[in-house]
């Protein structure tokens, strides 16, 4: 089994690799995750300590294709049976690729849709519209992603809503006063949280003028983002010109990023555009109410007034009165909480395991035929 990705960063996909690696079948499945970009490597250690060995093809560059001659002699000097695709700029390249394999070389293709379509480039997408035909087995990780797919691809395409490590996250809420004092947040504060990298779909912007709004409510608010990414100076500077200070943290990358999401009351996004997020997964494990907007398939994982708020993409004062609303009822906090905990066990990553690897056996023993 290979697992391919364009890189091993701190992002959703990269992450439930990680999930998926810590419960995989290891007597059944011998798996190695290969990723272009040199520098997005930060999961690597989690992959090899869970048993998933990595190698980087080098492709620091989109459209330098010699990663593909890599993969391919990697291919012809050690044979798989299953490639799992997971971007749809690689999975395109390397879908022509293997049909230059002689046929008992050729890999099965498994091929997972993590972003709504309209979120890629027009390059990539007419990449992936005229080469996802070769693929054996199309997935997506929600039904707004596969919504969004063009219709004849669509009907073929199978939703699979990947996971956490459900028991494993609930045991971090003990960690939830020494994260607080190590932030230095008054135990009397109301945290909104979220994790989400610095990019134009997360609407950071958004997030920190509804922050401003609601803090200026005079009730003890604070908010903490734990994320990196190319818009991150400019939303630092968005942070002081607004006034924010220690009332909305900014803590960029943390390896522990969960263990910082158990000191939060609260988790929120603000985004533009979502498949069904890793940090949302996450939150709900950790039994935390969430407050974010309609965007792509966080509906399909949050009833709006049961697990959280659901409010409009790009409304700050919306997302502020939600803020507001919430921090004044704790009632309503705990009860949500209870909804989230109720919830998170779909999202346990043993169900999308055991059903990705009954894919792998069953394309691997068809592919011996």
């Amino acid at each position: 089994m290979l697992w391919l990705i364009k890189g091993l960063g701190p992002g959703g996909a990269e992450q439930l690799l990680v999930n998926h690696a810590e419960v995989r079948d290891r007597d059944r499945f011998d798996i190695e995750a290969a990723y272009l970009v040199p520098w997005k490597n930060h999961l690597v250690p989690r992959l090899e300590n869970a048993g998933v060995r990595t190698v980087c093809l080098n492709g620091p560059r989109e459209w330098d294709l010699r990663w593909a001659i890599r993969l391919r002699r990697r291919l012809i000097d050690r044979p798989v049976d299953v490639i799992h695709l997971h971007s749809p700029y690689v999975a395109g390249v390397t879908r022509v690729m293997t049909r230059t394999l002689p046929r008992r070389l050729r890999p099965a293709l498994v091929y997972t849709e993590h972003n709504r379509w309209p979120r890629h480039s027009r390059a990539t997408r007419l990449l992936n519209r005229l080469t996802i035909q070769l693929d054996d087995v199309d997935l997506s990780v929600s039904s707004d992603v596969r919504s969004t797919m063009p219709a004849d691809v669509a009907r073929e395409v199978e939703v699979l809503e990947h996971g956490v490590v459900v028991d494993e996250l609930r045991d971090l809420v003990e960690h939830r006063n020494d994260v607080r004092a190590e932030l230095g947040i008054p135990s009397d504060d109301i945290v909104f949280g979220t994790v989400a990298n610095f990019r134009r779909e997360k609407a950071y912007e958004v997030m920190l003028e509804a922050g401003r709004i609601a803090i200026s409510s005079g009730l003890p608010l604070r908010f903490v983002s734990v994320g990196q990414g190319p818009l991150e100076s400019e939303m630092r500077k968005l942070h002081d010109e607004l006034g924010l200070e220690d009332r909305f943290q900014l803590l960029g990358y943390r390896e522990d990023a969960v263990r910082v999401m158990s000191a939060f009351d609260v988790f929120t996004l603000s985004s533009r555009h979502e498949g069904l997020p890793v940090s949302l997964m996450e939150a709900l494990a950790l039994g935390l109410p969430v407050v974010a907007t309609a965007a792509g398939g966080l509906p399909d994982a949050i009833t709006d007034g049961v697990e959280g708020l659901l409010v409009p993409i790009d409304d700050p004062a919306a997302l502020a009165a939600a803020y507001v609303e919430v921090a004044r009822n704790p009632a309503q906090r705990r009860s949500m909480a209870d909804a989230a905990r109720q919830r998170a066990p779909d999202f346990d990553i043993t169900v999308a395991a055991r059903r990705l690897e009954e894919i792998y056996a069953d394309r691997a023993l068809k592919r011996a035929r």
